[in-house]
């Protein structure tokens, strides 16, 4: 069953375990899960109160609508 999952971070989490820092995607736009590769930067543009839907391949918004459960 297909589901959708509400992500609201649009940034990586970094994480310092060793000499060189590693990131990982949270915004859920990586190609490379779980490591960020960048997409995050298709988020800048996100309205608060909007849900946005992304085509997988191009990152690009396909839908928004306003986002009925949130407090924004």
């Amino acid at each position: 069953m297909a589901r959708l999952v509400r992500a609201e971070a649009t940034g990586p989490i970094r994480i310092d375990p060793q000499e060189k820092p590693v990131f990982i995607c949270a915004c859920g736009l990586t190609g490379n899960p779980p490591f960020c590769d960048g997409s995050h930067k298709h988020c800048r543009d996100e309205q608060p109160g909007t849900l946005y839907r992304y085509d997988p391949e191009s990152k690009q918004v396909i839908e928004s609508r306003p986002d009925a459960g949130s407090s924004a």
